[in-house]
């Protein structure tokens, strides 16, 4: 009896455990379907799985109460319900497959139910598993989402944009920048100008899109004499510009030239352009075929101009003349960063093209290409079409040209050269600009600036530079008249191709949070045949280089704009002369944010210089200043400031090179002058380093200290020199020429 007595005892204790455990899992699985009522979603499906798991757990547990050791049923079958019953559900849990999860990490692999996937969840403090059905992809979609949120937007004040509005807001949309049309409260990443840099004033950070001075070196006035400097060195590479003169400063010499070219040829009947120094949109501009046809220009351009050849036989296209409007960026002064746009526009003439003669000089839609003109005339065909009508893009244009077998490689290497050429020009007294509006150290903006290149093409596919517009039309409508009377702006569809995919990439060659592109000298140089090799096909644009520094967006087209330089500086480089000589310019100011060398300036230039000679006294250098800044200020009306000017300073640098290398052409002599002007104030710069170091040091810079020379006390005895020694060679040789001592 006392064995069956325990038998049944073991029994009923086995059949209670087993009812409260069966409870216990039929409660937590209660909890969880209360916790997400009603849903059909992976995570009822999860909930099915955590069903199949408890189930199973409760079965192993009854599995494992059976398996004691028979000599001591009771105490084996006690201890082991005491363990099962003491262990928390949230530890473990078998799954069908058999795996054994941690279910107190907050990671949880729960399988679904009649599918054979494991989900991946955290669990909730109230019990419940959510799940994580994320792919890899989608985990890796979703960070790089993230950090494209916590990416700050870029900001851009269009406040003062004018024309470019429309345009630069259909750029900043496709960019999903921030447009600030109200104006700034708080610093922005870029300023949006229409006219010139100082449209906003106080501006200590950012970007403005222009350069301090480019509206003033860009005046016809001062064009020509930049490219009238690089004319004198390098008449060669600087003959696309036509041969101009000065009005009125240089009427006498103008008239003088004329005559005695008609005189020598009898034959000879030159037509002349004369554009206003400040005019734009065609205003004011009018031909002659002679100096005593020149009139008085009413209004405030009433006596400055600019008079030139004028290109008698243009390239026709339909019996038509017209020029090439090309946008340019100049993304940075320093290092000089410039990028071509490779579409364009195409301007027409509304008048078939007749050589000029006295009978159609005055026939303006004949002669003249500007858009501002041509408009007003009947004959002028608005087009939805990029091939025709009185504007069309450059790459019709050019396709046209290569169905007749022209090199367009060749026209378009050589348009690229002008323009390098033209900026180098420029960048020399945008520097002097440049540093007086933000001295350096002085908090500031960087700068950039898309210019309008305006260039014909003769009949001989050479290009000739027009003129050059700092602020070029930007605008994508037009004016048209829709009903008598009435004039409304309507979409141009050529103008929007063109011009908003210049905005779009300027802005993402200058977004500041893209990486910084390459160092210069760190990219390759291009050949002479690379120049012409490398241009790539206008109207299909490539994808970004590596060098751009440039995010190319899944939804953006690639850029638009391809850079020139530095890329080709090994051709263009030997061309910066000028730009050295600006540098002892601003060298030798002397005080920040002015333009205008002073005579002690001019003087201390010579002095350290070591310029002066027995024919050149410091008297005579100072009779020099004068007469050459007088005659340059009286040429600058609009002078604000005393002093020498940077092209009157260059003309004193060209004077004195001539002086001191008379048999060298010029473009040695200033080269030899630029030289030895480097030479001597690194020299100087050397030993004012050397004297502000304290003796000890000076003595180790200098080397050992030399013993006393033979027949002083401590001297050693004198070595007799061999006498096929020669004295040494200076370390530098003298520059070549007639030099004064």
């Amino acid at each position: 009896m006392s064995d069956h007595y325990v038998k049944v005892k073991v029994q009923l204790e086995q059949m209670k455990s087993a009812d409260e455990e069966g409870k216990e899992a039929a409660a937590e699985e209660e909890a969880v379907l209360s916790s997400s009522p009603g849903s059909a979603s992976p995570v009822a499906a999860t909930v099915g799985g955590r069903r199949d798991a408890v189930r199973t757990s409760v079965a192993n547990r009854r599995r494992s109460k059976s398996r004691g050791k028979k000599g001591s049923p009771d105490n084996a079958c006690s201890l082991n319900v005491k363990q099962e019953a003491s262990k928390p559900l949230q530890e473990t849990i078998e799954t069908t497959e058999g795996k054994m999860i941690d279910r107190n990490s907050s990671e949880q692999m729960l399988q679904i139910k009649g599918t054979g996937k494991v989900l991946q969840g955290k669990m909730e403090t109230n019990g419940v598993v959510v799940p994580n059905h994320r792919s890899k992809d989608q985990r890796t979609k979703e960070d790089g989402n993230k950090l494209t949120k916590k990416r700050k937007l870029v900001t851009v004040d269009t406040s003062k944009a004018k024309t470019s509005l429309e345009a630069l807001k259909v750029s900043i949309r496709q960019l999903k920048w921030k447009e600030l049309p109200g104006g700034r409260r708080v610093a922005c990443d870029i300023y949006w100008h229409g006219v010139s840099f100082h449209d906003n004033e106080n501006i200590v950070s950012g970007q403005v899109n222009k350069f301090p001075g480019m509206i003033e070196m860009l005046r016809k006035i001062n064009l020509s004499r930049a490219v009238r400097t690089m004319q004198e060195l390098f008449p060669e590479e600087y003959n696309f510009y036509p041969r101009s003169w000065i009005l009125p400063d240089e009427y006498q010499l103008f008239a003088t030239q004329i005559r005695l070219a008609k005189d020598s040829d009898s034959s000879l009947k030159p037509t002349f352009i004369v554009k206003p120094d400040g005019g734009s949109q065609g205003d004011g501009i009018y031909l002659i075929r002679d100096p005593s046809d020149l009139r008085m220009i009413s209004g405030a351009h009433s006596k400055h101009a600019v008079v030139q050849e004028y290109i008698q036989k243009p390239l026709l296209i339909d019996k038509l003349k017209f020029d090439i409007r090309l946008y340019v960026l100049i993304k940075s002064l320093q290092p000089l960063e410039i990028y071509i746009a490779k579409e364009g526009l195409s301007r027409f003439c509304t008048e078939p093209y007749q050589e000029p003669s006295q009978k159609n000089l005055n026939q303006v839609y004949m002669h003249l290409t500007n858009y501002s003109l041509n408009v007003q005339s009947g004959n002028f065909v608005h087009s939805d079409s990029t091939n025709t009508g009185s504007k069309r893009t450059f790459s019709s244009i050019l396709y046209r040209l290569a169905s007749k077998g022209v090199d367009i490689k060749k026209v378009w290497s050589d348009i690229i050269s002008l323009v390098i050429k033209t900026v180098i020009a420029l960048v020399p007294e945008l520097k002097v600009y440049y540093q007086a509006d933000i001295p350096p150290g002085k908090p500031g903006p960087t700068c950039f600036q898309i210019l309008g290149f305006d260039i014909l093409l003769m009949k001989n596919l050479k290009p000739v530079l027009l003129e050059v517009n700092a602020n070029p039309s930007m605008r994508i409508e037009h004016e048209q008249e829709v009903s008598p009377g009435v004039f409304e702006y309507v979409p141009s569809p050529v103008d929007k191709e063109v011009k908003v995919g210049v905005i779009r990439d300027t802005l993402r060659l200058v977004d500041p949070a893209q990486r910084k592109p390459p160092h210069p000298t760190s990219l390759p140089l291009g050949n002479g045949s690379e120049l012409q090799d490398d241009i790539l096909e206008v109207g299909s644009p490539d994808k970004a280089e590596p060098g751009d520094g440039v995010h190319v967006g899944h939804t953006l087209p690639s850029l638009c704009l391809k850079q020139v330089f530095p890329k080709y500086t090994k051709q263009f480089n030997y061309l910066r002369m000028v730009e050295r000589i600006a540098a002892l310019f601003v060298r030798f100011l002397g005080v920040k944010a002015t333009m205008r060398l002073g005579p002690t300036g001019f003087r201390t230039f010579i002095r350290n210089c070591k310029l002066s000679s027995t024919s050149l006294s410091m008297a005579s250098v100072d009779i020099l200043y004068i007469d050459i800044t007088r005659r340059w200020t009286g040429m600058a009306s609009d002078s604000r400031e005393a002093g020498m000017a940077l092209q009157a300073f260059i003309e004193a640098f060209f004077y004195l090179a001539q002086r001191r290398f008379r048999a060298l052409p010029l473009r040695d002599q200033v080269l030899s002058l630029l030289e030895l002007c480097e030479v001597q104030l690194q020299a100087g710069e050397e030993r004012r380093a050397l004297s502000t170091k304290a003796p000890g040091e000076r003595r180790t810079a200098q080397g050992p200290a030399q013993p006393p020379p033979p027949g002083q006390p401590g001297s050693p005895p004198a070595v007799r020199k061999p006498s096929d020694c020669r004295p040494q060679q200076p370390l530098r040789p003298a520059l070549q020429g007639n030099t004064e001592n």
